[in-house]
């Protein structure tokens, strides 16, 4: 067990130290990651770094003391909102992520079910390829959760939606796009069942919610996903994925914005006064606040476009190098920058083996099992490479993978801990 040592050291000394920790981490800089950094290329870094660093010591917690924090969030909530085709209708909060703004979501459903329809024991319904953070955040608020099947096209189906909605369902859930595949769900099918029923309807937009929007703008035809939509009244959207922001930065939105009341928690009989937060965290890094600020006002939309151009690109060449190979292939049919690659012929995950000993890094998923993919604009220096290592990595995979599926931390000691 490391212990806190008896004397301190110098900066250089304990910078040195942390670098030599870093020897085995995934290089994003250089693109030798498929997920969890959406590298835009060092102007961003510079931008996000600068916003970030000049307020790391604050805290948003309190905004009488840093107002500037409470602008900066309220600017990034409307700018999203605008981005998402919100209308003066949609009002939200900024959260640390997905996982906490699709809780909140839950949360709101719950609580205005139990103000508004006496419903104390609640039903989500969510498509199969649904984030589990919607699972978790069930487990915790007490809810109860379903699943609706996948079609054999790896798709959600809406006509699906119906049976499953019960006197408390308080929650049916679309993701644009959802994680596995990067398809986007029949979202005004599935609004407009949930609609006809009274039931809030969900768009889990975190990982398109910053790229979606762009890549309509860019001529590929989508059916409405957004506020568009009749019937979706809340979405979460994750400025720290395709809005380029640093990790800790996301938007929940409600509509109409009254909902947010349910989001919200307040308490006022304590010696210390009156305590309220708009989501979950009370102590509230400044960072990430600040550096989402940034990017958004440093790239603006010809910003976003460029950079969504870049990154479909990549994605395309992408697509077309995996088809090119034989014994590998793409599951489904991805409506963005998200690529499973899998193969009916081999091991897919001896291929990811072979591609990890390359330092390739990228997420592994089952059912069916694929090598996950994610594009950002930096991938369009490296694309051709990565399908050179492919094709030998096809050549030359082993038979099998002892390697296993798996996408979060690794709980597996804690879990099975006696």
């Amino acid at each position: 067990m490391t212990a806190l040592p008896k004397q301190g050291s110098t900066l250089e000394s304990v910078m040195d130290r942390l670098r030599s920790l870093q020897v085995d981490d995934g290089d994003y800089h250089n693109a030798r990651t498929w997920g969890l950094i959406y590298n835009a290329g060092p102007e961003v870094d510079a931008v996000v770094q600068a916003a970030g660093g000049h307020v790391l010591l604050e805290n948003a917690l309190n905004p009488l003391v840093f107002p500037s924090l409470k602008v900066m969030q309220r600017d990034v909530i409307a700018i999203s909102a605008g981005i998402l085709n919100g209308g003066d209708d949609v009002g939200g909060a900024m959260t640390s992520g997905g996982t906490e703004s699709i809780f909140m979501a839950v949360k709101t459903a719950r609580d205005r079910a139990r103000a508004e329809r006496g419903i104390e024991h609640g039903r989500l319904i969510i498509p199969r390829t649904a984030h589990p953070a919607f699972i978790k955040a069930a487990h915790l608020l007490d809810v109860e959760w379903v699943h609706m099947p996948l079609g054999e096209d790896l798709r959600t189906r809406a006509a699906d939606l119906e049976p499953l909605i019960t006197e408390n369902t308080i929650l049916a859930v679309g993701s644009a796009p959802a994680y596995p595949f990067g398809m986007v769900d029949p979202i005004p099918e599935m609004a407009a069942i949930a609609l006809a029923r009274g039931i809030p309807f969900h768009v889990d937009a975190c990982l398109g919610g910053f790229m979606l929007p762009w890549v309509e703008r860019l001529g590929k035809t989508l059916p409405a996903w957004d506020f568009r939509v009749p019937g979706v009244t809340s979405m979460s959207a994750d400025l720290h994925k395709y809005g380029y922001a640093i990790k800790g930065a996301s938007v929940v939105l409600h509509r109409p914005k009254a909902n947010l009341r349910y989001q919200i928690f307040m308490f006022a009989d304590w010696p210390g006064g009156i305590y309220g937060t708009q989501a979950f965290l009370g102590t509230k890094p400044a960072a990430p606040i600040a550096a989402a600020w940034a990017v958004l006002n440093f790239l603006g939309e010809e910003g976003y476009l460029r950079l969504a151009q870049q990154t479909l690109d990549a994605t395309s060449k992408l697509i077309a190098g995996v088809e090119s190979i034989d014994g590998v292939h793409v599951w489904g049919q991805p409506d963005m920058t998200v690529v499973a690659l899998g193969s009916r012929e081999h091991d897919v995950f001896a291929i990811g083996d072979r591609l990890a000993e390359r330092n390739w890094h990228f997420d592994r998923q089952d059912d069916p099992p694929a090598l996950h993919l994610m594009a950002s604009p930096r991938h369009a220096l490296v694309v051709d490479e990565f399908l050179s290592d492919l094709r030998d990595a096809v050549r030359d995979a082993a038979p099998s993978s002892t390697t296993a599926a798996r996408y979060g931390d690794d709980v597996s000691a804690e879990a099975t801990a006696r």
